[in-house]
């Protein structure tokens, strides 16, 4: 997995796994490209897109060399960080949300809504992506855009929705098919069937609040 910055150097990330070792020998491995008038210092200069591509690649690697989750599928966990910020962890992931400034939060992260929102048009683009594989149509360009809107009028919630897929390589005969794949997206799917969702509100016993005392950020 390589990338081309702008300051014209290569990067690549590898994972070294050598078998038969205990997997926290393995490791992932950076290598960043060098030229003479270097003299043997290594270094890149990387715009926010190239920073954002490498961390993908880095996690990818990681990933590759640990895939165990570190939690069962099916449950996902939310704990506070600071303010308005919380984190949320699922299969070992984290993931944060925060408000905006306008809100009293933050804004180091997207808020809950527009992750909901992110997650419809990252199942879509899934799906997408799925069916153009199937069809050998390239990947190049696809791309999904989700705009959104919230409700005037109580209870607080997203009134309306719209997903634009653009996929520059497909012909113009499997749009229709396209469509009907992506319109039953697993999330989407969840929208329109909506699941039925059970609170518990409780007070922890002492032992679990001592254990999130334990593991709580700080």
């Amino acid at each position: 997995m390589k990338i081309e910055t702008r300051c014209g150097r290569t990067i690549g990330v590898t994972r070294f796994a050598p078998r038969g070792l205990p997997s926290p020998m393995g490791r992932v491995v950076v290598d960043t490209s060098c030229a003479p008038h270097d003299e043997g210092e290594l270094w890149a200069s990387l715009t926010a897109e190239e920073a954002r591509r490498l961390a993908g690649m880095l996690l990818s690697q990681a990933a590759a060399l640990d895939p165990k989750p570190a939690a069962p599928p099916g449950v996902a966990e939310v704990l506070p960080l600071v303010g308005d910020a919380y984190e949320i962890r699922v299969r070992g992931h984290v993931v944060t949300v925060d408000q905006p400034l306008q809100d009293g939060g933050e804004d180091i992260a997207p808020t809950p809504v527009e992750l909901f929102v992110a997650a419809v048009a990252s199942c879509a683009a899934h799906y997408a992506g799925r069916f153009l594989d199937r069809h050998g149509v390239d990947r190049g360009g696809l791309s999904v855009r989700a705009e959104y809107r919230m409700a005037h009028e109580r209870p607080a919630r997203v009134a309306g929705l719209s997903l634009t897929v653009t996929a520059p390589s497909l012909p113009p005969q499997r749009l229709a098919a396209m469509r009907a794949v992506v319109s039953h997206c697993t999330v989407t799917n969840t929208l329109a069937q909506a699941p039925e969702v059970n609170l518990e509100v409780r007070c922890a016993t002492a032992d679990e609040a001592a254990r999130e005392r334990e593991t709580s950020p700080g």
